[in-house]
């Protein structure tokens, strides 16, 4: 197969902005080396790199191009930490072994920085900083986490009150924030293609259009069945996610695909300086809705809205823009250029699948919702693991493999998505309301001070209780309209509407 036959990409605003891809020719001979990694996606390109830096042979085999999925089509987020919060982490493992993964997890963003900057890796474009905005006013609840995150972990964070939220986030939709300043955001499908490269520069060998039809574990040298090829190696590496399908079926089971949704706007110009003034990633959610960020200096680019199965995304454009509007409708009429969707792994527990299943057969999977910094982690500890005897991995062994239920499971995850969708925008639309009530009492205690109650009340625009309303004059009392004709001028008279005025009717 030549280049011009290779499978394309699917069209999104990444592939739009790639930079110059190299041509990687399918496997067409039988090969021997010592791992042989199943996904060119991030995991298996950071996994491939790092054996082969270690001086051990090394070949990739990808069904499609290179970060052709989930790696190439997600948000950009580098950050610390998993999709698991750490409270939760701390509970279940407790917090030494919680210590220990968050430090893990601080070594993927590390990562993933110096391979950009020691590299010099084209058109990845790496913007500092992100926010987790709270949609609701639970301060105590961010100042945990800040506490956590800065006391325990010491993590560089920072808790940013409402006021500097909105001085950036111009929207009376958000409250406070946890802000990660270390933390960054940059062009996935990119920085994958560059990765791609500096792995082959340390040895690798990457072949696209190759799928792994079979795999054969037994032995000592196992074997991996492709179209025109196989490979022989004594370790293998699954790094294709929910992709693995009928080739390892019982631990594709163990996750729930889910697909997002995610678009980019046209150029906003003036309009995105009314509305956004940060330009690092943005969260403003547990789970679905909404992660956004500055892209192209003056577009937004959109995600959220999951689903446990695959539609349309022109079908979540509407759903995307409203949602969009809804917090900055300062920008007006907004057009949408790219969208798209990808399909993400996640397992029960929220936590990557990362360790030994069996001899010479390792797993790194299960990084959705959380994924750049934890794929660069994986794939260090894995080739520190087959190369140098590691056990590192074991930190993930309280998180097992564990089923996900299927079609059943994912149809209860989909409800799940709903109705926790369904509760945040009711939270939230509680607190705006508090919010306004309090700000109304506030204004009333402040005018009271020098002005009468009805002053106080026409300035902040108060309704006044009918109750308190004047007695209104009895019709004999009014002035006659010079102009109406004396039986409309009667006081017998029914008033029907704000502007009209008609004869009563007589009695039957």
């Amino acid at each position: 197969m030549n280049a011009s036959e290779r499978t394309p990409y699917s069209p999104t605003w990444y592939t739009a902005t790639m930079v110059p891809a190299s041509a990687r020719p399918p496997l067409t001979y039988d090969l021997d080396v010592d791992v042989c990694v199943i996904g060119a996606g991030l995991a298996g390109l950071t996994t491939a790199r790092e054996i082969a830096r270690r001086g051990r042979s090394v070949a990739v085999l990808e069904s499609h191009r290179i970060a052709s999925s989930a790696s190439g089509r997600n948000d950009g987020f580098v950050l610390p930490g998993f999709a698991c919060s750490m409270d939760r982490l701390v509970s279940r493992v407790g917090l030494d072994h919680a210590k220990a993964l968050w430090a893990l997890s601080e070594t993927g963003v590390k990562y993933v920085r110096t391979t950009i900057a020691e590299a010099r890796l084209p058109g990845v474009a790496p913007i500092a900083g992100w926010l987790r905005v709270s949609k609701t006013d639970n301060g105590d609840e961010i100042l945990d986490d800040a506490q956590l995150y800065g006391g325990e972990f010491g993590a560089e964070v920072e808790l940013w009150p409402a006021e500097r939220v909105r001085d950036v986030l111009r929207t009376n939709h958000y409250f406070h924030a946890l802000h990660l300043p270390r933390a960054f955001h940059i062009h996935p499908l990119n920085y994958a293609l560059g990765l791609a490269e500096v792995a082959e520069a340390a040895g690798a060998r990457i072949f696209e259009d190759t799928p792994a039809l079979q795999i054969d574990v037994e032995g000592v040298r196992k074997r991996v069945v492709t179209p025109a090829g196989r490979v022989r190696a004594p370790h293998i590496v699954l790094a294709c996610s929910v992709h693995l399908g009928s080739l390892a079926p019982r631990i594709a089971g163990t996750l729930l695909p889910i697909w997002s949704y995610t678009i980019t706007t046209a150029p906003l110009g003036p309009r995105l300086a009314a509305a956004i003034t940060y330009r690092g990633g943005v969260t403003d959610t547990e789970l679905a809705n909404n992660h956004y960020r500055v892209v192209g200096n003056d577009r937004l680019l959109w995600s959220g809205h999951s689903t446990t199965w695959e539609a349309d995304p022109k079908r979540h454009v509407h759903r995307l823009k409203a949602d969009m509007l809804a917090l900055y409708p300062q920008l007006g009429e907004v057009e949408v250029e790219h969208v798209w969707s990808g399909v993400l792994g996640n397992a029960l527990h929220r936590m990557p699948q990362i360790g030994e299943i069996s001899g010479g057969l390792w797993l790194a999977s299960a990084f959705g919702g959380h994924g750049l910094n934890t794929t660069a982690m994986a794939g260090n500890i894995l080739a520190q693991a087959i190369v140098e005897g590691d056990d590192t991995w074991r930190l993930f062994a309280p998180f097992e493999l564990v089923w996900a239920g299927g079609h059943l499971g994912r149809a209860a995850m989909q409800v799940f998505y709903w109705w926790l969708d369904s509760r945040e925008r009711l939270a939230a639309r509680a607190a705006r309301q508090r919010e306004d009530e309090d700000q109304r009492a506030t204004q009333r205690a402040a005018l009271r001070e020098g002005d009468s109650e009805a002053g106080v009340e026409a300035q902040i625009g108060a309704v006044v209780p009918p109750a308190e309303l004047p007695a209104e004059p009895a019709l004999a009392e009014l002035p006659a309209d010079p102009l109406a004709p004396k039986e409309i001028a009667s006081p017998s008279i029914e008033r029907n509407g704000a502007d009209q005025r008609i004869p009563a009717r007589a009695p039957e």
